[in-house]
């Protein structure tokens, strides 16, 4: 009797977390529920649409969803961390991630215009490097126009705003951000001097698709 009652119970387990499991499977990405998501917690700093307002936040609209995705699961694992995205990100199913990625993705990103004379010199850097000094250029893994590779996971920053793009580059060189494949911005950052950092981010700003 004993064994059979321990044999119902397994099946039922085995059952119950089949169960669990196939509710857990993801949907396809729906942009209709990611932006209901991003009305609710992500506008307020991101703005409306994905276009913030405040240049030390980042611009999401238009951003590649492979990349959001990535950082909203990063910010969950505790491999990136900020004190204002890691309590936000945190309660976010793997689901909304993939909803919020989706909705921001498909949206119009404002642009940005940039200070001539620092873009100037950072248009140099950006397509070029600086061979002196062993940094590579920008355009290598972001692209020409700054829009980036979604499979690869190397983000638009066309049109991003500089106070952001600089204070990023910042903390690569710093290491405080630390989640970026194989430590490659940071050997990049590491290599770049605050001027360079300052003309770079001024011409990503005024770069457009």
């Amino acid at each position: 009797m004993k064994k059979t009652w321990l044999t119902t119970v397994s099946v039922a387990a085995v059952l119950a977390s089949g169960l669990a499991q196939a509710a857990e499977e993801l949907q396809p990405a729906d942009p209709a529920r990611g932006e209901t998501k991003a009305n609710t917690i992500c506008m307020a700093c991101h703005g409306p649409q994905g276009n913030s307002v405040v240049p030390l936040w980042p611009k999401l609209a238009g951003q590649h969803p492979e990349y959001i995705m990535k950082q909203l699961m990063d910010f969950k694992a505790g491999n990136r961390y900020n004190v204002q995205m890691t309590p936000m990100a945190m309660p976010l199913t793997e689901q909304e991630v993939l909803d919020v990625a989706a909705y921001f993705s498909t949206q119009t990103q404002s642009g940005g215009l940039a200070d001539r004379e620092l873009a100037a010199k950072g248009e140099a850097l950006y397509r070029a490097g600086n061979p002196a000094t062993g940094v590579p250029a920008c355009s290598a893994c972001h692209g020409p126009a700054g829009m980036g590779q979604g499979l690869s996971k190397f983000p638009r920053i066309s049109g991003q705003h500089a106070d952001y793009a600089k204070q990023t580059l910042e903390y690569f060189r710093k290491g405080e951000r630390a989640n970026d494949p194989n430590g490659m911005m940071r050997g990049i950052a590491a290599r770049m001097s605050d001027q360079e950092i300052a003309a770079v981010s001024q011409y990503i700003q005024g770069l457009s698709n």
